[in-house]
């Protein structure tokens, strides 16, 4: 394992801790001191990962990928505005983890969240979206071999993604009503929002399988091509 790899391994672990601080403090029954951890640990999760883009300053080609698919995630995130919960985002995400790395995957679901809310509207919110994207781009990541070698996988993988990001998404919104986490609260919030989420998760299988095949052979030819590690 080289040192790049180790950075990666390293930076993904950080992440993945800050989330569970995240979550632990959604989770337990604590007042304002469980929110103001959740809220600072949901937080330094994404200044973690902007650290690690700005650290990659000398890599423009890196750079320059990861800032494109970001780009076309918040744009796609704003052209499908008026369609409820049918977005192509989270397929775009999935590419950049699965091409180019989790911490690539993480950056641009956390850029997607970021820089499309200044158009949807910013709040504490923002942090939980970013993280939750930021999961999913992180769970491409390290499943990028399988992913980019079976179509079925890669189906699968995006549907779940839907599931994954609604539920993590109602959490905090339980958390973040209640100050603490009702299940009663909880259970209303995921059953309430299973029709969006059901629509989130065929518009994920809809979106990768139009545009995984042609984004993917881009983006890692110029990987490639360029030597982007």
């Amino acid at each position: 394992m080289n040192k790049e790899h180790i950075k990666r391994a390293l930076f993904i672990l950080s992440v993945l801790a800050l989330g569970a601080a995240a979550l632990l403090g959604a989770v337990q029954d604590g007042g304002g001191k469980n929110i103001s951890l959740s809220i600072t640990a949901a937080a330094a999760a994404g200044v973690l990962a902007m650290a690690a883009f700005s650290g990659r300053i000398r890599e423009p080609h890196y750079i320059t990928l990861v800032s494109v698919l970001s780009a076309l995630s918040v744009t796609g995130r704003i052209v499908f505005a008026p369609f409820a919960g049918f977005k192509p985002c989270t397929a775009v995400i999935i590419i950049a983890g699965m091409c180019l790395g989790s911490d690539a995957g993480f950056i641009t679901g956390a850029l997607t969240a970021l820089v499309s809310n200044f158009y949807f509207g910013q709040g504490v919110w923002t942090l939980y979206q970013s993280f939750s994207w930021g999961i999913v781009g992180i769970a491409a990541g390290a499943s990028g071999k399988l992913l980019r070698k079976s179509r079925a996988a890669l189906i699968i993988f995006a549907a779940l993604s839907g599931g994954v990001y609604s539920v993590i998404m109602d959490v905090f919104s339980t958390f973040w009503a209640d100050g603490y986490f009702n299940m009663l609260r909880f259970a209303a919030l995921t059953a309430s929002s299973l029709p969006l989420t059901m629509t989130y998760a065929v518009s994920n299988v809809v979106f990768i399988a139009v545009l995984s095949d042609r984004l993917c052979f881009t983006v890692l030819r110029i990987r490639n091509k360029y030597c982007v590690s």
